[in-house]
């Protein structure tokens, strides 16, 4: 995952795949090229949709590290710090959890560190750049939402941009995760402002042509 990360990518998330032939929708994308697969986690307290869990992690973990992919999982839940075990143990590379979910964000980003996997922080719309300020250093990556989390398909948050360019000096060699409303249009001044890694769900899934889809996006976004 961290060599993946290296490089400018653009992750489909499963969020948004048909969950009735979910294995040949990740077959799909992964030949046209992708390599991260985004995992979306809610709770129904965090964020009010209940979606997927461990269970379903493990059912696509051995067919994505055997395409020389990655997992990467969003956990958009109350006290992410008691789901990070299970999640590492059905296969995850990277586990990222909302900096507004736990008072204890260094703690857990050094959790999920000890279970083998990056560590990744995340900031709601409304939340300032500055709280990751003190993490750098300790999170292997920062994701920053351009939609408010919990539905798949909102429109792009215009001033997501301006965000990323005060974001970036905060963070160190950390690469910036964007997620929300992600497609060929919004992703070439989302990668000028800084972001590394493209989490896009409804343009690529929800579209006739899935990796047609992928591969526009990736080449907008000047990714592998």
């Amino acid at each position: 995952m961290r060599e993946l990360l290296g490089e400018r990518r653009v992750a489909p998330s499963i969020l948004s795949a048909d969950f009735g032939r979910l294995g040949s929708q990740v077959e799909e994308v992964m030949a046209a090229g992708a390599r991260v697969i985004h995992f979306d986690v809610m709770d129904g307290h965090f964020v009010p949709p209940i979606t997927i869990g461990p269970l379903v992690l493990s059912g696509i973990a051995d067919q994505v590290h055997a395409a020389g992919g990655a997992l990467d999982v969003h956990l958009m839940i109350e006290t992410p710090e008691r789901q990070i075990e299970e999640f590492a143990k059905a296969g995850a590379d990277s586990i990222t959890f909302h900096a507004e979910a736990t008072p204890h964000a260094n703690r857990t980003l050094g959790a999920i560190r000890e279970l083998g996997c990056l560590a990744g922080i995340a900031i709601n719309p409304g939340t300032p750049v500055e709280t990751v300020a003190e993490l750098r250093g300790v999170a292997d990556l920062v994701l920053c939402m351009s939609v408010n989390p919990g539905w798949g398909g909102q429109p792009f948050i215009e001033s997501t941009p301006d965000k990323l360019e005060r974001l970036l000096p905060l963070v160190g060699p950390a690469p910036i995760e964007i997620d929300g409303g992600v497609d060929a249009k919004t992703d070439g001044p989302l990668a000028a402002a800084g972001a590394h890694l493209f989490v896009a769900g409804s343009a690529i899934f929800k579209t006739s042509d899935p990796a047609a889809s992928y591969l526009d996006i990736a080449a907008a976004a000047g990714a592998s």
